[in-house]
C-alpha cells in the first residue's frame, strides 16, 4: 500500500475533529443529552414520506405504467422498520459519513461490484460527484498544484479547479480515451514536482463518449502506481455499459433480464477493482441511475482520506439531505442488492436504445463530411469534423478550427438544433494550438426519440449549408 498523507493539501493537515460531533457519542438512553442542539422529532414538521416507485426485478422494463403486479409503494414513519431509516434520525443532525444503514448498502454493493483488493478502505457520502471532487481537491491539493486531465474534459469539473489555483495538464486522447503511451512519456519528461492526481472519466466520458478497455486501464494503473499519482476515477456512468450496436438490430427494444453474474462481467473492471495499492480514489453517485436530484453520491478510498474528508464535511455539509436518505435507502433496501441491479440492468436496455436510434438517425441524415463514433457506454455522443477537408478551410476560416466550429454552431441554432461545440470542453496544452478535428457533443438521454431524430435532422441541414 501506498502511503497518501504526503499528498494532503496544508487545508486538510490543519483539520480537526468536530468536537460538537465527537461528543454524539455520549448521547444513550441512559444519558441526560443536555449537549446538542437537535430538536426533538415530535418537532419535525412532517409525519411521513409515501413513496411510489416499482418492485424489482423490472421483466417489463423501468417505464410505461404502473400497474398493482408492479407497483412497490411504502411509507417511511417515525416507528422502527426493517427496511427503513426512521425520520426521527433521517430529519435529525447525523453522522458526516452518512447513515450507517445507506453506507452498509454501498459498501455491500461496492464490495459485489469492484472487489476491492484490499480490505482497509472507507466510504464517506456526499452531496453529488461536483461536491466530491471539490472536496478532493481541497483535501489533495495547495494553489500552484498540478492535476492531468484528460485533452477533453467535464466543464464543471474544471470551473470546480480554477478558482483553486490549481494547474490543469491535459492528456492526449483518441477515440477509446486516454493514451497509455502519451501519459507515460509526458511524466518521464516532467520537470518540477509531480502532479498529484489525475482526474479521469474513464467509462462514457463526457464529452467524447469515449470508454477506456481493461487493458488501457491497467496500463494506465500501472504507470499511477509508477509515479505515485493518485486516479481520482469519477463514474457516474459506468452501468450505463451498452449493450453491442449493430445496425440491423437497431431500434429493436425488447428487455430481456440476465443474470447478475452475467450483468456484472459484462462491465468493464475498474480502477478500484484493480487497486491493489491504495491510489484510486472513486466517485460514485446515484445521479445518473436514479435521478439527479436526490444529490446523493458517495466517495471510496483509502481509510485516511475519507478520515480527511469527514472532516471537512462536519464543517460544511454534515450530511446528505435526510429525505434522500429515507427514500433512497427506503427503496433500495426493499429491492436489495440484486433488485438494485435489475434496475441497472434494465436502465442500460433504455439507453442502448436510446442510442441506437441516434446512431441509426446520423447515418440516415448527416452527410459523408460528418463521422459520428458508436458509443459503447454513457449519455453522450459525437459527431466529428476534419476542418482541412473544407475547401474554404484555408481562406474563409483563415485555417482556424474554431471559425469554422462557430459557423456550424450558428447555423445549427439557426435550424433549432442544440448540440455543444467540443472546443467548450478542450484543455489546451502549452502550445496554445487547437486541433483540426472539431466535434459536437449531443446526448440520447434528454429527449424522446422523435425529438432526437428532429434534432439530428436539422443538425444535418445546418451541416449541409455550411460545408460546401
Amino acid at each position: 500500500m501506498i502511503d497518501l498523507t504526503s499528498h494532503l493539501s496544508k487545508e486538510a493537515k490543519r483539520r480537526e475533529p468536530s468536537k460538537l460531533k465527537a461528543v454524539l457519542k455520549h448521547r444513550t438512553p441512559q444519558m441526560a443529552y443536555l449537549a446538542g442542539g437537535l430538536p426533538l422529532p415530535k418537532y419535525f414538521a412532517w409525519d411521513s414520506i409515501s413513496v411510489s416507485t416499482r418492485h424489482a426485478p423490472f421483466e417489463g422494463g423501468i417505464v410505461g405504467e404502473q400497474t398493482q403486479e408492479n407497483a412497490l409503494d411504502f411509507t417511511v414513519g417515525y416507528g422502527p422498520s426493517e427496511h427503513d431509516i426512521p425520520l426521527g434520525s433521517s430529519l435529525q443532525y447525523g453522522a458526516s459519513k452518512g447513515p450507517e444503514q445507506i453506507l452498509a448498502f454501498i459498501r455491500e454493493h461496492t464490495d459485489l461490484v469492484h472487489r476491492v483488493p484490499y480490505e482497509d478502505y472507507d466510504i464517506i457520502t456526499t452531496v453529488g460527484s461536483t461536491h466530491g471532487w471539490d472536496a478532493l481537491l481541497r483535501t489533495l491539493c495547495d494553489p500552484g498544484d498540478t492535476i492531468l486531465v484528460e485533452q477533453y474534459v467535464f466543464a464543471s469539473a474544471v470551473e470546480t479547479a480554477k478558482p483553486l489555483g490549481i494547474k490543469m495538464s491535459p492528456i492526449v486522447m483518441d477515440d477509446f480515451g486516454i493514451v497509455p503511451e502519451i501519459l507515460e512519456k509526458k511524466l518521464s519528461n516532467w520537470t518540477g514536482a509531480l502532479p498529484k492526481l489525475m482526474y479521469l472519466v474513464p467509462t462514457g466520458q463526457n464529452p467524447t463518449g469515449s470508454s477506456l478497455s481493461k487493458e488501457r486501464r491497467q496500463r494506465i494503473y500501472e504507470i499511477a502506481v509508477e509515479y505515485q499519482i493518485i486516479i481520482v476515477e469519477d463514474e457516474p456512468y459506468y452501468f450505463l455499459q451498452l449493450d453491442p450496436y449493430s445496425e440491423e438490430s437497431a431500434g429493436a427494444k425488447t428487455f430481456k433480464n440476465e443474470t447478475d453474474e452475467h450483468f456484472l462481467k459484462s462491465l468493464v473492471p475498474s480502477f478500484l477493482s484493480m487497486d491493489t495499492e491504495g491510489i484510486v480514489i472513486r466517485l460514485d453517485s446515484f445521479s445518473k441511475v436514479l435521478a439527479p436530484g436526490v444529490r446523493l453520491a458517495w466517495i471510496v478510498g483509502q481509510r485516511p482520506i475519507i478520515e480527511r474528508l469527514q472532516r471537512q464535511f462536519e464543517v460544511s455539509i454534515q450530511t446528505p439531505s435526510g429525505f434522500t436518505n429515507a427514500i433512497v435507502y427506503g427503496t433500495l433496501s426493499r429491492w436489495g442488492q440484486s433488485g438494485y441491479l435489475d434496475w441497472l440492468k434494465a436502465l442500460r436496455h433504455e439507453y442502448s436504445f436510446k442510442r441506437d436510434m441516434t446512431i441509426k438517425a446520423c447515418n440516415k441524415f448527416l452527410p459523408k463530411s460528418a463521422n459520428v463514433v458508436v458509443p459503447i457506454a454513457g449519455m453522450f455522443f459525437t459527431i466529428r469534423f476534419d476542418c482541412t477537408r473544407h475547401k474554404e478551410f484555408k481562406t474563409k476560416y483563415s485555417e482556424d478550427p474554431l471559425q469554422l466550429e462557430n459557423a456550424l454552431f450558428e447555423s445549427a441554432i439557426k435550424h433549432d438544433s442544440c448540440l455543444v461545440p467540443g472546443s467548450w470542453f478542450e484543455m489546451v496544452d502549452i502550445d496554445g494550438k487547437h486541433s483540426t478535428e472539431i466535434f459536437f457533443r449531443g446526448t440520447y438521454a434528454a429527449t424522446d426519440v422523435q425529438t432526437l431524430e428532429l434534432g439530428i435532422e436539422r443538425f444535418a441541414k445546418a451541416v449541409n449549408e455550411i460545408w460546401v
